[in-house]
């Protein structure tokens, strides 16, 4: 199996002057590289994330080959090209050309693949397209560009806003989705609840938020936080701090271990704020549970 590369190491694939790059900006699912690029014939290992091309400046014959016959036409500026994520492909132009890469993760894209179709997602596809012109794609590569190159307030909000937005027109226009069996209506497989429930009480300890809890899901925040309750009878935060009340009591009534390190290990801020919680659940306290 070939090896899947990520974005950062494109360039030694295929060198270019960068134009534009998102590099350390802390941007969530979406990254950005604009590159000046001479005449090449390379061939690119397949690449993590679900890659678009948006063509900048310059014409050129373009070929590219992914899977069977070579693909053959002129791109210029306003054209895009689209690859879907861990697809080797084989490149040839012949004229210096400046192009805007914007890379989207397949947690992002199956993510609100999910969410938009209620769905639990198996697998995401890009078609294989070497030229669309398509200006919605064009204008959101090019705000996402405008955003890495001068990163004005709020930049990393709208950069992963127009990602989304990006993102749900190509899963409209572009992609074939691949859905896992459907569980009960809105409800969570019996799959997902043991996913769900072992992942929470290895982890109870750590900050757990509903974007990482619905990813282990495999669907979108607001369709897991719908599902969890129909399945748990309860919202994902009453049900962790549940857990670890849970396992608070077992651990102060048979172990040894102090009352801060036993706020420490169940995920509490601290000894006061367990201490809040059980009252308000159990009316009593920690110290008093021990005694």
């Amino acid at each position: 199996m070939a090896t899947i590369i990520t974005p950062s190491e494109v360039p030694e694939y295929v060198p270019g002057a960068v134009t534009a790059s998102s590099d350390d900006l802390g941007w969530n699912g979406v990254w950005l590289r604009g590159y000046r690029y001479s005449a090449l014939d390379v061939i690119v290992p397949p690449v993590r994330d679900f890659t678009i091309v948006s063509y900048c400046r310059g014409t050129t014959f373009m070929e590219r080959q992914c899977e069977g016959a070579w693909a053959k036409t002129h791109c210029a500026p306003g054209d895009v090209s689209l690859l879907t994520r861990s697809q080797r492909s084989h490149w040839h132009w012949t004229e210096e050309i400046e192009v805007s890469h914007v890379y989207l993760s397949e947690n992002l894209v199956s993510g609100i693949c999910a969410e938009v179709t209620d769905r639990c997602i198996a697998d995401v596809r890009l078609q294989d397209v070497l030229k669309s012109y398509d200006p919605i794609v064009t204008a959101a590569v090019a705000g996402i560009t405008r955003e890495a190159q001068q990163q004005a307030l709020g930049g990393t909000l709208y950069a992963e806003a127009v990602a989304m937005q990006l993102t749900v027109h190509l899963l409209r226009k572009y992609a074939s989705v691949t859905f896992r069996e459907p569980s009960s209506k809105g409800r969570l497989s019996p799959a997902q609840v043991h996913r769900l429930t072992e992942y929470i009480d290895n982890r109870l300890q750590e900050q757990l938020n509903l974007e990482t809890l619905a990813a282990v899901a495999g669907m979108g925040v607001w369709t897991f936080t719908r599902h969890f309750r129909a399945s748990f009878g309860r919202t994902p935060h009453a049900y962790i701090i549940e857990r670890r009340i849970d396992r608070a009591r077992r651990l102060l009534v048979q172990s040894c271990l102090p009352i801060k390190e036993v706020a420490s290990v169940c995920g509490f801020a601290d000894q006061a704020h367990m201490t809040r919680v059980f009252q308000t659940h159990l009316h009593t306290t920690p110290a008093q549970l021990r005694a």
